[in-house]
């Protein structure tokens, strides 16, 4: 069986990410070691666990865009929307993690912040409701 265009970006999506996860790791570790308490920092640790999850949550994705219902383009759009905010939280995280100029980005709380948080929620549910959707449309057909 061949790939769909969606699914190949999925796919290589995914292991970019999970690449990428893995060497936030060895920059948690290098961190753990220099530290006197054996933290790295917060945003250094959310990062690698982020991006392990949204690596997984790619892959996910893909199965769903193989077999789904809708055309190619639409997968593949509604795909790049979840990845982009994927991507980007986890450079907000690794950004505030070699920085070190916080403990918590949402704290203060500013518009701007709020704009971007309901971008990324209406992003990744979004986008992956539309994959979704797409999926079970597909599965729906052999139901009988």
């Amino acid at each position: 069986m061949t790939l769909t265009t969606a699914t190949q970006v999925a796919l290589i999506a995914a292991g970019v990410i999970f690449l990428w996860a893995l060497l936030l790791g060895v920059w948690k570790f290098a961190q753990i070691m220099r530290s006197p308490t054996g933290h790295a920092h917060i945003y250094v640790d959310i990062a690698h666990r982020a991006a392990l999850m949204y690596a997984f949550a790619t892959g996910l994705l893909a199965t769903f865009v193989q077999f789904s219902a809708w055309s190619t383009v639409v997968n593949t759009v509604a795909l790049a929307v979840v990845v982009f905010f994927f991507v980007s939280a986890i450079a907000s995280y690794c950004l505030h993690g070699a920085l070190r100029d916080t403990d918590n980005q949402m704290h203060p709380n500013s518009p701007t912040m709020t704009a971007a948080m309901v971008a990324l929620i209406v992003g990744e549910v979004g986008g992956s409701a539309v994959i979704i959707a797409g999926f079970i449309v597909e599965q729906s057909r052999s139901w009988g």
